[in-house]
């Protein structure tokens, strides 16, 4: 098996480790100090200075940092912070897709074999798919900011809302590790696509919780409330969940939201009712005379917050 991973990495590496990190940074042109930081905050491990364990393919993506830093477009703090997140997001990715291509390996008479050949055969058509959705999602955000009357700024007016399943942790113990993955991405890809149908896009997964932003108010309480109405449906395999909205400005940055905004839809779902949806003040002012039942709760006090007013929003009865 180590000969068909050897394989693989020279296919991924475009050849074999030749190279310390003092010859990289050498051929690169980039002082060794920067070289060690780029390669600590892609989240790889510290490599000794003589360790050979680097290939061309480093020395050029040094060199395409430096362009970058010379052309401006990176500055020592959006360097940092793409590097990070570039590093988070496909260790993520790498991490699901060799054990994806692993799990096929074994299935095979000659997983030594299967290795070698998803590394010839599979490994091109993902990396191409991937550029191909990389490009689409550049070509989406483009359009989307530039449209936007927050062009230029980190700043925009937006629907937050996270989505809790209700008793995840009972349920998860009851559940076979296959059978508790199965679950959770059963729930994601349900959540994922009631998102994007509502024109909305989702920021992150967070185990049994999933965070979705909008710039149609209206679209966003729609698909929280399919959810929960989902959830409540004993015929549906959709986990019984809660939600809660927050509507305001949002800062929106590498691929994250932050702020108050964000905050108060946190808050909202941790008190809110199994398959209810909670709205903010801002939610329900701009929400007012839309096709909406909205009802006052009692205030409340939550970290942070410590006179929180949250209304149920529901569809209108008939």
């Amino acid at each position: 098996m180590s000969e068909a991973l050897d394989t693989v990495e020279r296919y991924l590496l475009g050849s074999a480790p030749t190279l310390t990190s003092v010859q990289v940074s050498e051929q690169a042109g980039v002082p060794l100090e920067v070289a060690q930081e780029l390669w600590r905050l892609l989240g790889f491990a510290h490599q000794p200075d003589d360790a050979v364990a680097f290939t061309e393919a480093d020395v050029q993506a040094l060199r395409y940092t430096h362009d970058l830093v010379q052309l401006g477009i990176l500055n020592a703090d959006r360097q940092a912070a793409l590097v990070r997140t570039w590093g988070r997001s496909f260790a993520r990715l790498a991490e699901w897709q060799t054990r994806l291509l692993t799990d096929v390996a074994l299935e095979s008479d000659d997983p030594v074999g299967q290795v070698t050949d998803l590394a010839s055969e599979v490994l091109p058509r993902v990396e191409a798919l991937q550029d191909y959705v990389w490009r689409r999602h550049l070509a989406s955000a483009g359009n989307r900011l530039m449209a936007s009357d927050a062009a230029g700024s980190d700043t925009s007016r937006l629907a937050v809302v996270f989505v809790d399943i209700v008793g995840f942790t009972s349920r998860s113990k009851e559940l076979t590790d296959a059978e508790l993955v199965g679950w959770i991405e059963h729930f994601e890809a349900e959540c994922s696509g009631l998102v994007v149908d509502s024109g909305g896009r989702v920021i992150k997964n967070i185990g049994d919780e999933v965070l979705y932003v909008a710039e149609d108010l209206r679209a966003a309480a729609e698909a929280a409330l399919t959810m929960t109405a989902r959830g409540a449906d004993p015929d549906d395999e959709f986990p019984e969940v809660r939600a809660g909205l927050a509507y305001g400005d949002v800062v929106s940055r590498l691929g994250d939201v932050f702020g108050p905004t964000v905050n108060i839809a946190s808050r909202l779902t941790s008190i809110a009712r199994p398959s209810s949806v909670l709205v903010d003040q801002g939610a329900h002012d701009a929400l007012d005379g839309e096709p909406f039942e909205l009802r006052r709760l009692r205030r409340t006090s939550v970290k942070g917050y410590a006179h929180l007013q949250p209304y149920v929003v529901r569809r209108p009865r008939h």
